[in-house]
């Protein structure tokens, strides 16, 4: 998710402007219609179908700590959960010179997940210096992560790392929440420049390993639009708009659940006689997802599932936080994650894939840490109470 965000928005940093919510869906190009439309308008046979639906995914945060690894992928298997996600840096990679490259801790870490039974998708983003420096000479801020100075830079990049874990890397995220000028070098979101980013690395990545499965950026639910910020829902129209439907095989999107049960419809949540706390704003739910699925059928890309890469509800209710608004209790987390699950497992079939629960925690992690409160295990690695709802739904489920 967004490290920061407020009751308006999902990004770290970010000055949201609250606007009613009728003009925030004109602005968004988000208009509703009395009857939706099917969400499975094909039978799977005639779908592109590249995970179970649903496929069950954690996302990790071990990058140093190899113990706590391995013990984070003991925990995974006992979940039964299939599908593991990494953030591997591009800057940790390649990090001093375009072409030198650091492989011992990214091939560690493909090395020791090869000894668990899971899949591993991996997210690459976060440019390494010398690819973004030369902004500095245009005037622009030189940040934690925008798109190199040189596109051509991150495919060569996308390929090679492609070509190094061919068949032991099963799919690719690139990038994540463009949609957040804090994700796209503090520069207004751009989702024509995203489709161009993204294009060049999937072209890259299927020349070098054919059978790998890209997945698009998670998309930020927000509801603010403003040089900082585009509604997700409208920066995916932009994306189909620019071309995008032919570089993702599956549709990369965030979905936390922020204060609403996971069942609760986008149209309850704009409904004003129903008080749920999250400002009549639809993509306040986790089923905001089901707009985004319209948004592709209207696009006729009905074939293409969707990624969930990030879902989950934070117990982050400390003084001073932007995210108690919506802060739930463990308990509560526990029974939202695993209705989530259940939830898509009866209503989103075929077109929902992979669906990753965050996080893991690192070691590193103190409550100061906004990702500690999503977190299904302590940062000594000590389950908290959803592991074991959902690993008690899994079993259920076998």
């Amino acid at each position: 998710m967004g490290k920061e965000f407020s009751k308006i928005g999902w990004g770290k940093g970010t000055s949201f402007l609250v606007l009613p919510t009728l003009i925030l869906l004109l602005l968004s190009g988000c208009q509703q219609t009395e009857e939706p439309v099917d969400l499975a308008p094909l039978p799977a046979e005639e779908m592109n179908i590249f995970f179970e639906s649903p496929a069950y995914g954690i996302h990790l945060a071990q990058w140093w700590d190899m113990h706590a690894l391995r013990q984070d992928l003991t925990h995974v298997n006992e979940m039964q959960f299939n599908w593991v996600k990494q953030h591997f840096a591009w800057r940790d990679i390649e990090p001093a010179v375009k072409g030198e490259y650091d492989w011992w801790r990214p091939d560690e870490i493909i090395e020791t997940m090869a000894n668990y039974d899971t899949k591993i998708l991996i997210r690459i983003d976060r440019p390494p210096l010398w690819a973004i420096q030369a902004y500095e000479d245009q005037g622009l801020p030189v940040t934690e992560n925008q798109p190199p100075v040189n596109n051509q830079d991150f495919f060569d990049f996308c390929g090679v790392i492609a070509d190094r874990y061919k068949g032991r890397v099963d799919a690719w995220q690139i990038w994540n929440e463009p949609n957040l000028h804090r994700e796209w070098g503090e520069q207004p979101p751009d989702p024509a420049g995203y489709v161009e980013l993204l294009a060049g690395c999937y072209e890259a990545i299927k020349a070098n390993d054919p059978n790998a499965i890209v997945v698009s950026a998670g998309l930020a639910p927000t509801g603010t639009l403003s040089p900082e910020v585009m509604p997700d829902d409208q920066y995916l129209r932009e994306m189909y708009a620019a071309g995008g439907a032919s570089y993702f095989d599956v549709l990369g999107l965030h979905a936390p659940g922020f204060l609403a049960a996971p069942e609760v419809s986008p149209d309850d949540a704009e409904d004003p006689d129903l008080d749920l706390k999250i400002g009549n704003n639809r993509r306040f739910v986790f089923r905001h997802v089901e707009d985004m699925r319209q948004i592709m059928i209207e696009n006729d890309d009905a074939a293409t599932q969707i990624a969930i890469l990030e879902m989950g509800w934070t117990t982050d209710a400390r003084a001073d936080t932007p995210y108690g608004w919506h802060a739930v209790t463990q308990e509560q987390q526990a029974d939202y994650l695993v209705r989530a699950y259940q939830y898509a497992d009866e209503n989103w079939d075929p077109w929902i894939g992979l669906m990753t629960t965050i996080y893991f925690s690192d070691v590193a992690w103190t409550e100061d840490n906004e990702q500690f409160w999503w977190s299904l295990t302590e940062p000594d690695g000590t389950p908290r109470p959803a592991y074991y709802a959902l690993q008690e739904m899994r079993a259920e489920q076998e």
